[in-house]
C-alpha cells in the first residue's frame, strides 16, 4: 500500500457519501470542504467508514489532519501499514 491508494480509498468512501461531487478535478491539497459540499456529518462519515470498512481509527484530536487529500494520504498510510495493509 502507498499514500496514492490510501488516497483512492477515500475517495471512494467520498464517491459512497456524496455521490453526486465531481471528484474529477480535485485538487489533492486543498482542503476537501473547500472543493466538496461536505459538511461536519459527511466528515464523520468519512471517519466512521474508515474505521468500519478498514478498522483505521482516527481520533478526533486528529480530523485536522483528514483536511486535504494529500494530508489524509500522509496521515493515514501509517495506520493501514499498522493493520498490515
Amino acid at each position: 500500500m502507498n499514500k496514492d491508494d490510501v488516497k483512492s480509498i477515500v475517495l471512494d468512501i467520498i464517491r459512497d457519501i456524496a455521490p453526486d461531487e465531481d471528484l474529477s478535478a480535485l485538487k489533492h491539497e486543498v482542503r476537501l470542504r473547500d472543493q466538496l459540499t461536505l459538511d461536519s456529518m459527511d466528515f464523520l462519515d468519512i471517519v466512521m467508514e474508515l474505521r468500519k470498512q478498514h478498522g483505521i481509527e482516527v481520533p478526533e484530536i486528529d480530523y485536522p489532519q483528514l483536511a486535504s487529500l494529500e494530508s489524509c494520504g500522509e496521515y493515514l498510510l501509517p495506520k493501514f501499514k499498522a493493520k498490515g495493509k
